[in-house]
């Protein structure tokens, strides 16, 4: 074999959470009552394009969660030998940008290095910007480059055009024999917004992602669109690895979050006494512990083992993954005081409806109340929350690792790129493009997040249906 997977622990979490959506999906289109709040979300323009925003940094993270190792090419037939460099299927998609490698800094869609340096000319030593390995290495002039960009910019523009145009097409004749009418009558209906989804929003989201995909694409054949870093690697390639770094930190974390905070804050409201007592003097002394102290104090203790045991750990990706792991446990483990409490509110208010007095007086199991009665009350509410919560994990991993307390240096993270760039900030001339790529990257993730999160909570909250 040419390779051979190498799953790492965060890969099977992720494809186990994915498998675990994906059957909840199947089981809410069977109830009526579970589809319902999920249509309001998408039939709301800013949740439906925030959710195809989301889906694209999705698609990106689950192609980068394949892992596999290249066979070695001069190892036997007979005993294939592998490398220990741990690649995944999104690096063999973008293996141009992984591999052309300039000496150090480049600013964006530049042809030469960012700092002067001494070079042997014709006429003696000079000391003058060394052109770029790879970067604008098709052109011969330096004054070729604008009309180049250009071209290459309205390029991808027709493409990414064309295929709108032809998705756009798709989807009306699809929506049109769907619905047994003409091809012009829906094309006006999706015109003038009078379809019952919003059509003109997904269509223009999907749009906006494929122009900018192909332009990306026709620029990055030819530059690097985001310069390069200080060992010259492409911060295009850093920026669209560290898409993975955020969704596990964000969705990983979710995963020690909910069994905590769903099980111990309905404890608490429903059984009161001492075992609220308990739960409530648990969740308070956590919170009077400084977060980034125990997060620090924990991923510590497993670099220090990791250390100690080197024969458990055979690769440097196997080393980074595992820490990345114990982040997202402990992170999971002092962020459920919230949630907890939230639901231990809202499990004081339900324990005394009538319902539930009746199934007690009926001597129902407590096991059978909190299942039948307390948790899907509280469902919309854990919902809510996990999508609310989701941008604040991503948030914190870039301020963790700012602080040196975060992610494996080796791994690709916003927040090892903001970190990198506090001191290139600091040097003249100054390198911004490693900040601002981890920023926009960051911010378009995060905003599409919040937009979702706005979108989930006024759909599933009947207050606010109410209203409307």
């Amino acid at each position: 074999m040419k390779f051979i997977p190498e799953p790492l622990w965060t890969d099977w979490l992720i494809f186990a959470l994915l498998a675990a959506a994906l059957a909840l999906v199947w089981v809410i289109r069977r109830q009526e009552h579970l589809l319902a709040p999920w249509r309001r979300v998408a039939q709301r323009p800013m949740a439906a394009g925030a959710a195809l925003v989301l889906g694209t940094f999705v698609v990106i993270g689950l192609f980068d969660s394949l892992h596999y190792r290249e066979r070695l090419p001069e190892s036997p037939a007979d005993r294939p030998q592998y490398s220990v460099e741990v690649l995944s299927v999104f690096d063999a998609l973008v293996r141009d940008l992984r591999t052309q490698q300039e000496k150090t800094y480049s600013a964006p869609l530049a042809m030469q290095l960012y700092a002067k340096e001494f070079i042997e000319r014709d006429n003696g030593t000079v000391r003058d910007y060394p052109r770029l390995r790879y970067g604008g290495a098709h052109l011969a002039r330096a004054d070729e480059r604008l009309p180049d960009i250009a071209w290459r910019s309205l390029t991808g523009l027709t493409w990414g055009l064309v295929a709108s145009l032809f998705l756009l097409g798709l989807l009306a004749c699809w929506q049109s024999r769907r619905m047994h009418t003409s091809l012009g009558t829906w094309l006006g209906n999706w015109g003038g917004g009078r379809l019952d989804w919003p059509g003109r929003t997904v269509v223009f989201i999907v749009s906006l992602i494929l122009v900018v995909s192909c332009v990306l694409v026709q620029l990055a054949s030819g530059y690097h669109v985001f310069g390069t870093d200080k060992v010259g690697q492409d911060v295009l390639y850093i920026s669209l690895k560290s898409i993975r770094t955020g969704l596990v930190i964000g969705t990983l974390t979710t995963l020690v979050t909910l069994p905590l905070a769903i099980g111990l804050g309905i404890a608490a409201g429903y059984f009161r006494g001492w075992v609220d007592d308990v739960i409530q003097y648990v969740y308070t002394v956590l919170n009077s512990i400084p977060g980034v102290l125990l997060i620090a104090a924990a991923v510590l203790i497993v670099q220090v083992y990791i250390e100690s045991n080197p024969e458990r750990f055979d690769t440097a990706a196997v080393r980074a993954d595992i820490r990345l792991l114990a982040l997202c446990l402990i992170m999971g483990v002092t962020s459920w005081t919230g949630l907890a409490r939230l639901l231990r509110g809202e499990s004081l208010k339900l324990r005394t409806l009538d319902y539930v007095e009746a199934a007690r007086a009926f001597g129902v199991s407590h096991a059978r109340i909190i299942s039948r009665h307390i948790l899907p009350n509280v469902f919309h509410l854990v919902l809510i929350a996990i999508v609310l919560d989701f941008s604040g994990l991503v948030l914190a991993e870039a301020v963790l690792s700012y602080v040196g307390v975060g992610v494996d240096p080796a791994t690709y993270s916003w927040g090892n790129m903001i970190n990198g760039a506090r001191l290139e900030l600091a040097r003249e001339p100054v390198v911004w493009w490693q900040l601002g790529a981890a920023f926009a990257f960051m911010f378009a993730l995060v905003l599409a997040a919040n937009l979702f999160a706005d979108g989930v909570r006024d759909a599933f909250d009947p207050r606010l249906e109410g209203r409307r």
